[in-house]
């Protein structure tokens, strides 16, 4: 990392030079044909591998001006990716402090200087350079919108992360519709869904059911394919006894993203069992699995057979299942199940399926369930926000005979 951070100075340096002799010779002048001192002490640090020394004398021997402002920028980033924040804010701030910069020159710094107090974690400082940023630089507010964004998302004021990204939207008129490129690439709009299913959820927690409904179904005008949206939605129907009204958000994940239909069984089979329409629900489950073939569908399907025909018909279901598609996870419930049967007539082998039963267990649970599709970010559990690549909604069951 070292020698890396050395090169990039050592091109700035030299780049530098080449710059001051060509303003020397362009003035026609003998007198100031040498540039600096510091500048010959930095780039002698820089060739002794001590790019710390480096640093200060480079910011004492480049002039600021409109010329040299790119070349501050860039070795305030650098400092700023290889840890050294306190460099890089004082780059930012000398520049700041010079008079002869243009305003957007200084917006550009001002920019800078909002990331700098971000890794610092200086978020107040930063929020407010950003705010000022918004109100006053039409290059930069929208890019200053979006680390307010990043900002409020990971303090979790979803309030305020919600009121930024609706600024951030596509703005449509007669003639032209406007999209603003995202640094993390990701929709505004998906990002909204899951602002609101996160305010949703801190609402429920309060007891504020009607306000928690309310940011789910705006989470879904904010994006259709919100299967979380849904997901969430139908919980709270079920919880508040709206069966129906559950059933028609948790059925409609399917045409949204069928990955996630296992993760509504649960709420599904309650509001189900309230309504004493279990049958209904077998067939819907039956159906959504020769559409949408999966491990954890395929067992809760098993879990209906082994409730409405025995142990047996259940058996022999997994056993037809697992012959076309192995998988872990149904192997295991299929053990269970015979264990179960062998426990019951008291017959020798349970031992050696117990065992057996007991170290596929374990070797699933050691193993993680989900991935982000965007980053390949694994975990155990569903994540809906990817800590690898700052996504959202990207988890997916990892479809694998050793995982499933």
């Amino acid at each position: 990392m070292n020698d890396v951070l050395a090169f990039a100075l050592l091109f700035c340096a030299i780049a530098c030079g080449w710059w001051l002799g060509r303003r020397s010779l362009s003035s026609g002048t003998t007198t100031s044909s040498s540039p600096p001192s510091q500048y010959y002490r930095g780039l002698n640090y820089l060739l002794d591998g001590r790019p710390d020394g480096a640093v200060d004398h480079f910011i004492s021997a480049l002039e600021v001006n409109s010329e040299t402002l790119e070349t501050h920028i860039a070795l305030g980033n650098v400092l700023r990716r290889r840890g050294e924040v306190d460099r890089a804010i004082r780059i930012h701030e000398n520049l700041l402090a010079r008079p002869n910069l243009s305003r957007s020159q200084m917006h550009i710094a001002h920019l800078e200087l909002a990331r700098d107090y971000v890794s610092a974690g200086l978020l107040d400082r930063a929020e407010q350079l950003l705010k000022d940023l918004v109100e006053e630089s039409d290059e930069q507010r929208d890019v200053a919108r979006q680390h307010l964004l990043e900002l409020y998302r990971s303090e979790r004021e979803w309030g305020r992360a919600i009121e930024v990204g609706r600024e951030l939207l596509p703005r449509k008129s007669l003639l032209r519709s406007t999209t603003v490129p995202l640094r993390s690439g990701q929709a505004v709009a998906v990002q909204l869904a899951h602002f609101y299913c996160e305010l949703a959820l801190e609402m429920k927690s309060r007891g504020d059911v009607p306000g928690a409904r309310n940011m789910l179904q705006r989470a879904l005008e904010s994006d259709g394919a919100c299967a979380r949206a849904s997901l969430e939605l139908g919980r709270l129907e079920g919880e508040d006894g709206n069966h129906r009204e559950a059933i028609a958000a948790l059925t409609g994940i399917v045409d949204q993203d069928p990955d996630f239909l296992p993760e509504a069984i649960p709420a599904l089979r309650a509001c189900y069992a309230a309504l004493g329409e279990e049958a209904e629900l077998t067939t819907y489950l039956r159906e959504c699995l020769d559409r949408y073939p999966s491990t954890p569908l395929m067992i809760a399907v098993a879990e209906d057979v082994l409730r409405d025909e025995g142990r047996d018909a259940a058996v022999a279901f997994l056993a037809a299942r697992l012959a076309h598609v192995p998988s872990l996870r149904g192997l295991l419930r299929l053990i269970q199940l015979q264990t179960d049967a062998d426990l019951a007539q008291l017959s020798q082998p349970v031992q050696p399926l117990a065992m057996l039963s007991l170290l596929l267990d374990r070797l699933i649970r050691e193993r993680p369930a989900y991935r982000c599709e965007h980053c390949g970010f694994s975990a155990k559990h569903l994540l809906w926000f990817c800590p690898g690549c700052k996504y959202w909604g990207t988890f997916r069951t990892i479809r694998s005979t050793e995982t499933e």
